[in-house]
């Protein structure tokens, strides 16, 4: 695949689903995965589901600059541009399993991005359907490791909210 002049992009095959929301989020506990306030409510909301039924998914992490915002862009203009490229948003359950495959992720900068409204340092946010309009109802999953730890968290961000540049999203490709 071939996006606006980056020829290195990163693709993962992921075994999704088989397991309950119960069974899911005891998986996370015992491995360990530490969650945040906003990943709970992701989790434990009745509109997050599962599959019973094992399926792979092929997903496509990429930088919002690589798909031509290098100023940044929203959400909506960002997803927009996803589907151009014949990317697909992903199931909001990919999080959690995506978080237990992906246990090598690179150290990410300990800094406080929560105060300055921007994805931490080497976060990759999952880019997946959003549940709620709702502002302070979590828009979806990022995942992080920080100071050795692996992490599963929820993030809040208004319509307006610019991702920069050189985040991070991973998009799906195909069911495979």
């Amino acid at each position: 695949m071939y996006i606006l002049g980056v020829t290195t992009i990163i693709t993962r095959k992921i075994e999704v689903g088989g397991l309950t929301k119960s069974q899911l989020i005891q998986k996370l506990k015992r491995n360990p995965i530490l969650v945040n306030e906003y990943g709970e409510r992701l989790l434990t909301d009745e509109k997050f589901t599962t599959s019973d039924t094992k399926y792979n998914l092929q997903t496509v992490e990429l930088t919002v600059g690589s798909l031509g915002f290098s100023d940044g862009a929203t959400t909506a203009q960002i997803f927009r541009k996803a589907r151009e490229l014949g990317l697909s948003l992903c199931p909001l359950e990919l999080g959690p399993y995506l978080r237990l495959e992906y246990l090598d992720q690179p150290e990410g900068d300990a800094g406080n991005s929560v105060e300055r409204k921007q994805a931490p340092s080497g976060s990759i946010t999952i880019a997946s359907e959003i549940l709620s309009e709702d502002d302070d109802f979590p828009k979806g999953f990022y995942l992080r490791r920080t100071n050795g730890e692996l992490w599963l968290r929820g993030y809040c961000a208004d319509h307006l909210h610019v991702w920069n540049p050189d985040d991070h999203m991973i998009f799906c490709q195909t069911k495979i």
